[in-house]
């Protein structure tokens, strides 16, 4: 006989097992392993192996991976950055939704649905997944870039759109009056609303930080990570009491704990969870997928949902290219963002059990959204692989126009390059600047500073820069490879050309030599000679005489560089070949008979 107890553990096993046995094998054939958890839901729930009937259950407990997903966002970005975010939280977002909104809704009534049910389905599928396009900005590792930034920004205002939207249901429902909804619904949600994420604010503020202090204190560690769920769990709790998300409870106290000491511990402790939870979460809604509706109905949920995210994906586009992004960029974003979301599922069940919708709308529009949800990250995997490769390849060669020929290049216009440019520029030299940083170029223009965007890889961009003709080419990047490419290409080009280059260390000074760079300045060398200097000085040394060293020091060392040069073999490791190990030595010990003279000396 199996006891109750022994049915959870048979449950909690075959979850376990699903995953281990497809979330694998989806990533290693390159699917990913969000769409491996979408298979594994689907394969052991109700409509594939039947082993579990239950998925709304199982989505609801697994969302708090979403959530402790946004705290650990929220300890990323300080309450000054989320600031900065404002004109993309409440501007783009809002051009976003109202974009989608309007289009998607003239969807719905292309299919002769009414304008409240073409509204409501409109309004569902507009609020993007937050798991999916956090989880997969987790994968790339890209949670801080400006662009990822964006995206968070716009998934923070969908967030705010969950009271307005719950009580517009409200107010569209049959059995409300409009005086009741006027005086009581919608005023009373957004009061409700505000004050709790007031309190939220004051407790982040005033209470947190010395709870975690005072917990510290105690030295239990398995107590500092149940109080960090606590805060977790309590935040979004509160604001879910409220009428707000749960994701943005967590999201706001970890913004709210993102200068307190105590970020890292925090970090360390949710993270496990975090990932089990977003498991399930995927998991389930696999599960929640009904293949006999689909298949039902496939004609028109199949047309819809194309539809649907197609209308979305051209909207969240354009209105990334309309707030600066670049092409790629809005792309990128447009894939990410252009499925429904899982508050979509809340939507449709209040607007169904008011009456909003018919039953027959709420089932069409749940299997659009699960199956949007489901078709993304395979859309991304189609995207990253065979589409933005050849995006990436056309912004790249799109080049600015260089209207000059300086006797002068400099490539690079970092912390490195901008050095070199001050001090030829303050001594009357007027060099032509290419970086394909353009950002910085941008940057660079406003100051006054003559710049131009562009890739020195490609050798159409140097012919048109005069490459041909050009008397010094400073090389300043610091990709070591790519530099040892821009040398190589501009000594076959024109062998006369002086050519100075940053080198990254003494490997990279041998493979820039070889290429013909004729001066390599290592980024440390200098700095650390300079170091070495003070030191003797500070060790009771004479001034001239550690000028004289360091001097000679330096002499030794380029000497040092030109014969290893000859010899050095990139294929092999530093001093493993014969003639390198000798001239290293002979150099090393004639360094040191050089500066006993020096020391001996009476001056």
């Amino acid at each position: 006989m199996v006891t109750e107890g022994a049915n959870y553990l048979v449950s909690i096993v075959t979850f376990l097992g699903a995953a281990i046995i497809v979330v694998p094998l989806f990533k290693k054939i390159g699917l990913g392993p969000v769409l491996g958890y979408l298979a594994a839901g689907l394969a052991i729930g109700p409509f594939g192996l039947a082993l579990f009937t239950d998925s709304t259950t199982i989505i609801h407990i697994a969302e708090l991976g979403v959530v402790m997903f946004l705290f650990l966002v929220g300890l990323e970005i300080q309450p000054k950055q989320l600031w900065g975010l404002r004109k993309y939280i409440f501007g783009m977002g809002s051009l976003q939704v109202l974009g989608a909104t309007g289009a998607l809704t003239a969807i719905g009534l292309l299919y002769n649905f009414s304008l409240q049910f073409s509204f409501i389905a409109a309004s569902g599928f507009v609020l993007t997944s937050t798991a999916i396009v956090m989880q997969t900005l987790s994968y790339r590792n890209d949670m801080t870039s400006d662009p990822s930034r964006r995206i968070i920004a716009v998934l923070l205002f969908e967030d705010l759109l969950i009271v307005p939207l719950l009580a517009l249901v409200a107010i569209l429902s049959p059995a409300q009056t409009a005086d009741s909804l006027q005086s009581h619904s919608l005023w009373q949600h957004i009061v409700v609303s505000f004050a709790g994420l007031a309190l939220l604010i004051v407790a982040g503020i005033w209470l947190l930080d010395p709870l975690f202090r005072l917990v510290a204190k105690t030295k239990i560690r398995e107590l500092m990570t149940a109080v960090a769920l606590f805060v977790v769990l309590g935040s979004a709790l509160l604001m879910e009491a409220t009428g707000l998300s749960m994701a943005m409870g967590a999201f706001l106290a970890g913004v709210l704990l993102s200068n307190s000491s105590f970020r890292h511990q925090l970090e360390v402790d949710i993270d496990p969870f975090k990932g089990l939870l977003l498991g399930l979460f995927f998991l389930g809604v696999g599960m929640s997928l009904d293949l006999t509706h689909v298949l039902n109905h496939w004609k028109m949920i199949l047309s819809a949902l194309f539809l649907m995210m197609i209308t979305k994906g051209i909207i969240i586009y354009a209105v990334a290219r309309a707030t600066g992004s670049t092409k790629l960029q809005s792309l990128d974003r447009a894939v990410l963002m252009a499925q429904g979301g899982e508050f979509a599922f809340v939507l449709f069940s209040s607007a169904a059990l008011q009456g909003v919708i018919s039953a027959e709308v709420h089932a069409n529009m749940t299997a659009i959204v699960v199956l949007s949800m489901a078709l993304t990250p395979l859309f991304i995997v189609i995207y990253q692989k065979w589409i933005a490769p050849k995006f990436a390849v056309r912004e790249v060669l799109e080049n600015d126009v260089i209207e000059e020929q300086n006797d002068i290049i400099l490539i690079g216009l970092g912390r490195f390059g901008q050095i070199v440019n001050h001090l030829l520029r303050a001594s009357g030299f007027q060099p032509t600047i290419i970086d394909k940083d353009a950002k910085l170029v941008s940057g660079m223009k406003k100051r006054g500073i003559r710049s131009y965007f562009g890739d020195a890889c490609h050798p159409d961009l140097l012919h048109r820069a005069g490459i041909e003709t050009v008397k010094l080419v400073i090389v300043a990047i610091d990709n070591t490879k790519q530099a040892t490419k821009i040398v190589r290409h501009i000594h076959q080009i024109n062998p006369k050309a002086k050519i100075i280059a940053r080198a990254y260390d003494r490997h990279h000074v041998f493979e820039l030599a070889q290429a013909g760079a004729n001066v390599q300045i290592r980024e440390t060398f200098d700095s650390a000679l300079r170091t070495g200097k003070q030191a003797l000085t500070t060790l009771g040394i004479e001034q001239e005489k550690v000028h004289r060293i360091g001097n000679m020091f330096f002499g030794k060392d380029r000497h040092s560089v030109k014969l290893m040069a000859d010899v050095y073999d990139p294929k092999k490791p530093m001093f493993t070949n014969a003639d390198m190990l000798k001239i290293a030595f002979e150099q090393d010990e004639e360094l040191k008979l050089e500066i006993q003279k020096i020391l001996d000396e009476e001056i």
